[in-house]
Formats: structure tokens, C-alpha cells, sequence
């Protein structure tokens, strides 16, 4: 059985002035505690649908069913891996590895008091604490699958999407919210700027490096844009993964605390838009003209930047933080296109490059004397490199047995038919609506590409 770990260890870190032990909380209370933290858990999930839409947006038309069924694979298979070893990989109680490493065995069980106030003081039940923390497992692998967008084969994608977030994201996260070797040392990261967005962002890193740029990104020196098919698509997204925030914010409060979650939602909110003002002002000074992709990517970077410390710095730090990171995203998605770095929809600059700042932002803004720059930063360093090695592990070992980009033929006709044998639209291509009388004569191209040699 699982040793429950107080709200000291769980997922927020620390434990937030004003929040009350178990003696103290009320049957009303901690009702009320558990139906937060329940519809927390539901806005996390809305973020998986906010992922689809805004990569199927950022990306082209003939991936877009391709986009789907990852982001669909990933939510259904990180749950059951999380519920297989994942949750207790990240809350083992005991470790083995002297901070590093426990575990607490397969599968999942409340014991004798998961579902009373007497687990996790009065904040939620145990199902609903695996629940919340099962959403945020997969929104690690979520993560890369933008960066990989376009020409990454799907079997391999989904052989990586398992082990990330099967293993690595639980181990090194287990550092910290599961009261490991740096939550001992005084790292803090309330709700995930490292533990989840920095993590799959080194991930997103790696795989873009390893694949390789889409065919015809880059020709000589020079940069070829290629634009997204949807960008009502995509702003849609975008604001699903701000209603989400709330819940991932909001939520890892640990308990429906009113002052405690409301000044949390606060400073999220205002972080997202001061990065949003930030990028559209500096991507319009940049390229002349005002780019909605990147004022969209700058309320992403707000509220990947906010996450650290959201309920530890103040009002005005929340606003520096989202408005240094709406800037740092515009040059970043610059950097990374000068360097050949291929990134569809921009994910390693959001989540990895804002994520550091987030984190590293608590060690200058935060409240907490506790909170130190110096055990931030060790703090960033050790899941960079642990991440790096991980991933380049699990994609170097899945691109030596079964291949990781698909052919150039495949790359060039889309993934929707060459992976799946489907578009995601119904209409042919270049030429209006399909009628159903002519979707037979596709039938046989599917069949046939899908059969290709794919090295």
C-alpha cells in the first residue's frame, strides 16, 4: 500500500498560509475541498482539447488528422500508464535512492483512509489526488508532440509518448512533489513550470533536433514559412488552454482555500496578459506588422511563466514575469528558426524557454525569503539534464529500431493519408467538396501508400 504523503510533499509543495490540517476541516469543507479540486481536474483535461486545436491549427491541413489521434493517444494512454506505475512512481512515500528514486508498487488503492479527511489533510480524496495529477502526466508528452508535428512516424511517437510519461516524467518528478532530494533542498515549483512544461519542452527539444526540419523549412540560408491552415483553429485552442489554466493554477492550491485560490487565479491571468501585449508589441516591432500567431504564443508564455510561483509572488511580479515572457518567446521562436531548429508550433520556446524563466523568476520575485535563485537554477539544471538523457535515450533507441520520420513522399502528401488513409476534411484536393460518389477512387491510394516501405 502507498504511504500517504501529507500536503507538505503533494503536488503544490508546500503548504499555503491559512490552509487548515485535517483536525480543523469540516465535513462541509472538505466536501468543498474535493469538488474544486474534482472540476480542477476537469479543466486540466479541457487542455488536451486545447493542445488538438491549437497544433491542428498551427500546422497544415493534411496532418490534421494525424495531430488528433496523437493528442488522442496520449490522454487515454498516459492515464493508464499513470494509473499502472506512474502516480506511484511520483508519490512512492519512501525512497529507496536516498531522494531520488522510490516506488510504491503497480496499480492503484485508496487504503484505509484515502477516502476520508484524514488523507492529504482534508483537501481531497485519494481518487480525486490521482485523478488531478494523472492530467497533468500526459500534458507532458502533449507538449512534444507539437515540436514533432508533420513528420514524425506515429507508431514511434506513441512508443515515446508511453516511456516519457510512463517513467521519466514520474521519476523526476517525484524530486519534488513527491517530497524527493530537491523538495528537501527548497526547490519550488507550484504548479509545474519545470515538473511538467519544461520537462516536455526538453523532450519537444530533442525530438525536433533529432528529426530533423520539415522539407523545404529551410533552403540555404534562408527561412520559408509555412504557414498554419487554421487560425481560428488555433486561437480557439488557445483560449481552452487559459480556461484550463484555471484548474492547473487554481487547482494546485490543493484545496478550495477562497483567499489562496482567487489570488492564484489572479496572478495567472494577469501573467497571460501581460505576455500577450508583450508579444504582439514586440513580434509588430520585429516583422512590421502585427502577428496573431505569436500574440497567441504570448499568453501561452504568460501562463507557463506564471505557473512556478503563482502563489508566491505579488501582483506586480506576476505582470513582469508574463511580460518578460511574452518577449523572451518572440525572439526565442527566432533563435530556434536561425539555428535550423524546426518547431511547428512553437512549443520549445513556450514551454522550455518560458518554463526556465518561470522557474527561475520565483528565486527573484517571490514573497518566500525561502526561495533562493541560486537552489532554482540547480533546480533547472537537474531536470534539463535528466530530461536530455532520457529523452535522447527513448528516441535514439525508437529511431534504431523501428525509424522516426516517415519517408518523403509520405512527409510531402501528409501524414492523414499516408498514416491513416484519411483526411481530416472532406474534400479532395484542390478542388471543392468531395462528393461521396468519388470517395471510393481514394480508397485504393491509401491502401496503397499505406503498404510503402517506411524508412
Amino acid at each position: 500500500m502507498r504511504r500517504i504523503i501529507p500536503v507538505l510533499a503533494l503536488s503544490a509543495g508546500l503548504l499555503l498560509p491559512g490552509l487548515a490540517m485535517a483536525d480543523d476541516v469540516t465535513p462541509g469543507q472538505f466536501t468543498a475541498n474535493n469538488v474544486w479540486m474534482m472540476i480542477a481536474a476537469g479543466l486540466v483535461f479541457i487542455m488536451h482539447l486545447g493542445f488538438a486545436t491549437l497544433e491542428s491549427g498551427l500546422t497544415r491541413a493534411k496532418n490534421t488528422t494525424n495531430i488528433l489521434f496523437k493528442n488522442t493517444f496520449i490522454v487515454a494512454a498516459g492515464i493508464l500508464m499513470y494509473a499502472l506505475l506512474g502516480f506511484n512512481l511520483m508519490y512512492p512515500g519512501d525512497f529507496s535512492l536516498g531522494g531520488f528514486f522510490g516506488f510504491a508498487g503497480f496499480g492503484i488503492s485508496t487504503g484505509a483512509e484515502g477516502n476520508t479527511i484524514a488523507y492529504a489533510d482534508g483537501g481531497y480524496t485519494y481518487w480525486t489526488d490521482f485523478l488531478f495529477q494523472a492530467m497533468f502526466a500526459a500534458t507532458a508528452a502533449t507538449i512534444v508532440s507539437g515540436a514533432v508535428a508533420e513528420r514524425v512516424k506515429l507508431a514511434s511517437f506513441m512508443v515515446f509518448s508511453v516511456f516519457f510519461v510512463g517513467l521519466v516524467y514520474p521519476i523526476v518528478g517525484s524530486w519534488k512533489w513527491g517530497g524527493g532530494w530537491l523538495d528537501q533542498m527548497g526547490f519550488y515549483d507550484f504548479a509545474g513550470s519545470t515538473l511538467v512544461h519544461s520537462v516536455g519542452g526538453w523532450g519537444a527539444l530533442v525530438g525536433a533536433m533529432m528529426l530533423g526540419p520539415r522539407i523545404g523549412k529551410y533552403v540555404g540560408d534562408r527561412m520559408t514559412p509555412i504557414p498554419g491552415s487554421n487560425m481560428p483553429m488555433a486561437a480557439v485552442g488557445v483560449f481552452l488552454l487559459w480556461l484550463g489554466w484555471f484548474g492547473f493554477n487554481g487547482g494546485s492550491v490543493l484545496s478550495a482555500d477562497p483567499e489562496a485560490t482567487s489570488f492564484t487565479l489572479v496572478t495567472t491571468c494577469l501573467a497571460a496578459s501581460a505576455g500577450a501585449i508583450a508579444a504582439m508589441m514586440t513580434s509588430w516591432f520585429q516583422f512590421s506588422k502585427p502577428d496573431l500567431s505569436m500574440a497567441l504564443n504570448g499568453i501561452l508564455a504568460g501562463l507557463v511563466g506564471i505557473t512556478a510561483g503563482a502563489d508566491t509572488v505579488s501582483i506586480l511580479g506576476s505582470v513582469l514575469i508574463g511580460l518578460i515572457a511574452g518577449v523572451l518567446v518572440v525572439y526565442s521562436v527566432t533563435v530556434f528558426d536561425r539555428i535550423k531548429i524546426d518547431d511547428p508550433v512553437g512549443a520549445i520556446s513556450v514551454h522550455l524557454v518560458c518554463g526556465i524563466w518561470g522557474t527561475l523568476a520565483v528565486g527573484i520575485f517571490s514573497t518566500n525569503p525561502e526561495h533562493s535563485f541560486v537552489t532554482q537554477l540547480i533546480g533547472v539544471v537537474a531536470y534539463g539534464v535528466t530530461t536530455l538523457i532520457c529523452a535522447t535515450a527513448i528516441f535514439g533507441a525508437v529511431k534504431a529500431t523501428m525509424g522516426l520520420r516517415v519517408s518523403e513522399n509520405e512527409e510531402l502528401e501528409g501524414l492523414d493519408l499516408a498514416e491513416h488513409g484519411s483526411h481530416a476534411y472532406d474534400f479532395s484536393l484542390g478542388s471543392g467538396f468531395m462528393e461521396p460518389s468519388e470517395a471510393p477512387k481514394h480508397a485504393p491510394l491509401a491502401t496503397s501508400v499505406a503498404a510503402t516501405d517506411r524508412a
